[in-house]
């Protein structure tokens, strides 16, 4: 059997050469599962018995045939299936999606086998994992810390070895955040670049994109291929890789010039000094593979106003999908119904006026538009810089309860949380695509990662770099105390 942290094109390889079954490494895979989830709580429901099943069924004979893998409970909808999304309100009224979503749907066309649903702050909110409904996901590197989020399930049932690759979304840095926090690899796309849910369009949630986390950049270059084409009709349309994105990583990027923030955008003098840290040695060692490497951001990237942009179109979206729920379940969602964070940013999202957001979806992207202007689309193409290299986060992983709210404070944790997630908003707003890396480890033992963001539709640049990162300062090798 192969070893726990085998990824994803190696198992699919072992179902490919016979050297193991689609059963064989859902059993593997299941019983890792059983024997650390119950330390993480990253898994949060199983559907065990029918994977089996289906390991044994007639298999689409994809790429990644018999590799197991896990959905986040946010999005990635299965027909019949349950979804709950970290509501308590959900999982009370057992809501079970008519159809299988796009996305889904391309997991499985490719021969993955979904063993479960992982963890998720209520809605995906908050950049940690401790809803109300399903209790606190631990990090793999530390009990009691969190794992990050939205995504933080996928992310630490990934580090601690349950499977190889999980599915993850990202409107705010979910994908991105969550990765730094427990020692993996998250590439958030281009907006457009993947199919987001059925009921989501990329103008009424254009923040958000969908991807996964894994170990290896290999891993996530290969999924992108599976995943990475837009859907028919899609308002955006970005352009197809020139050759697949996984075979990609075998051309070298050539000399690149590569700008780095090692400072708080707009509260300078607030990081804490192991992101510090963790980017100085990044860009020390991107300059000594051969690239330009120079301290310099985007302007726009100073602007306090970006925030408040961003925190109304955050809200609106709230107060969308807490009515959407409603009217998909059949029965309106009260304040008792939902956590105090999800109740109030709804409260003011409602009174988020029609030209208000159209008028703050405007503004963040003609900002959007001035901070292209930074990249160059293409590495010939002149001045401008290839790739930004900032920290992920503005801290390391903090303890649960940080980002805590209540009904008298409902606000606290979602105003902590700007502190720690400085750098990865931007790439929502602006549709760019940015990958994290765990490329630096804290004294006493936590991940910090690192952020690399290109030009819009540049997902190939970032993937080979990371590639060369990953060769130059490995990883894989790392191992968090909780793992299977």
């Amino acid at each position: 059997m192969p070893e726990v942290f085998t990824d994803a094109v190696a198992l699919a390889d072992l179902v490919r050469t016979g050297e193991a079954s689609p059963l064989e490494l859902v059993d593997a895979a299941i019983a890792r599962i059983e024997a650390v989830n119950p330390a993480l709580n990253a898994v949060i429901r199983d559907r065990f018995e029918l994977a089996r099943a289906e390991a044994v069924d007639n298999l689409p004979d994809g790429p990644f045939r018999g590799v197991p893998i896990l959905f986040k409970d946010l999005g990635c909808e299965m027909a019949g299936e349950p979804l709950y999304e970290g509501m308590q309100f959900l999982k009370d009224h057992d809501y079970r999606p008519a159809e299988t979503d796009r996305l889904a749907q391309r997991f499985l066309d490719a021969g993955f086998i979904c063993l479960g649903r992982t963890n998720t702050p209520e809605i995906g909110l908050v950049p940690t994992t401790e809803p109300d409904s399903y209790g606190p996901t631990h990090n793999p590197w530390r009990a009691g810390i969190t794992s990050g989020g939205s995504s933080g399930g996928s992310a630490a049932a990934v580090a601690s070895g349950m499977v190889a690759v999980a599915h993850a979304n990202d409107g705010g840095g979910s994908i991105r955040i969550p990765a730094a926090a427990c020692g993996v690899v998250g590439l958030k796309p281009t907006r457009g670049r993947v199919p987001i849910s059925s009921h989501m369009t990329e103008i009424s949630n254009f923040l958000i994109a969908e991807g996964v986390v894994t170990r290896t950049v290999r891993d996530t270059a290969a999924l992108l291929d599976v995943i990475g084409a837009p859907r028919p009709g899609a308002p955006t349309q970005p352009a197809p890789p020139e050759v697949p994105w996984g075979e990609s990583l075998h051309v070298a990027p050539g000399p690149l010039r590569i700008g780095f923030l090692a400072d708080a955008p707009t509260d300078p003098g607030t990081l804490a000094p192991e992101c510090v840290d963790a980017v100085e040695r990044t860009a020390a060692l991107l300059q000594g593979l051969g690239h330009h490497v120079e301290a310099s951001f985007p302007n726009s990237w100073s602007d306090r106003d970006a925030g408040r942009r961003f925190s109304a179109v955050w809200a609106a979206d709230c107060a969308y999908a807490v009515d959407d729920w409603s009217q998909r379940v059949g029965q309106p969602v009260t304040e008792d119904d939902v956590e105090p964070l999800t109740w109030r940013l709804a409260a003011i999202g409602r009174k988020v006026t029609g030209p208000q957001f159209i008028a703050n979806v405007a503004d963040a992207l003609v900002a959007s538009e001035r901070t292209g202007q930074w990249w160059r689309p293409d590495p010939a193409a002149g001045d401008g810089f290839d790739l930004l290299l900032t920290p992920t986060l503005g801290e390391p992983p903090v303890p649960h309860g940080t980002f805590a709210s209540s009904r008298e404070t409902p606000l606290a944790g979602f105003v902590r949380a700007g502190a720690f997630v400085p750098f990865t908003t931007q790439a929502n707003v602006s549709g760019q695509p940015a990958i994290s890396l765990p490329m630096h480890w804290t004294t006493d033992g936590l991940p910090v990662g690192i952020q690399l963001m290109a030009a819009f539709g540049r997902e190939d640049l970032l993937l080979r770099v990371a590639a060369q990162l990953e060769a130059a300062a490995p990883w894989a090798d790392l191992v968090p105390p909780t793992h299977a």
